[in-house]
């Protein structure tokens, strides 16, 4: 079954400069991908809000991102002030990211 998956649009999307992409991060030291997220505006990836967070869900509700096969910690749980959201503040050359295309996207079953 295919999932047609559609952005976010919000006020945070707008004040990003409106436009969205799709990234596979996987972990930068074994490569195990761990999510599907909606980047939204340029720049480099300093945090991973979990409302971006398509898939797992089960990310949402940890307080340290980690690596389900290395268990490399590669991020910690906090609240981006200027803005009152949940993110993963991410550490830096951690993730590794790969833009793909919405129709390219396959999302994995929840364990």
């Amino acid at each position: 079954m295919s999932t047609k998956l559609t952005f976010k649009s919000d006020r945070f999307k707008k004040n990003r400069g409106g436009y969205s992409r799709w990234l596979s991060l996987s972990c930068e030291k074994c490569k195990n991908q761990l999510m599907i997220y909606q980047k939204d505006g340029p720049g480099i990836l300093k945090r991973l809000y979990f409302d971006r967070i398509v898939s797992p869900d089960d990310l949402k509700d940890k307080e340290k991102l980690e690596c389900k096969e290395c268990k490399t910690v590669l991020g910690i749980r906090t609240i981006y002030k200027k803005e009152s959201r949940p993110a993963y503040r991410l550490f830096a050359g951690a993730i590794e990211k790969k833009i793909v295309k919405g129709n390219k996207i396959v999302l994995w079953a929840q364990k």
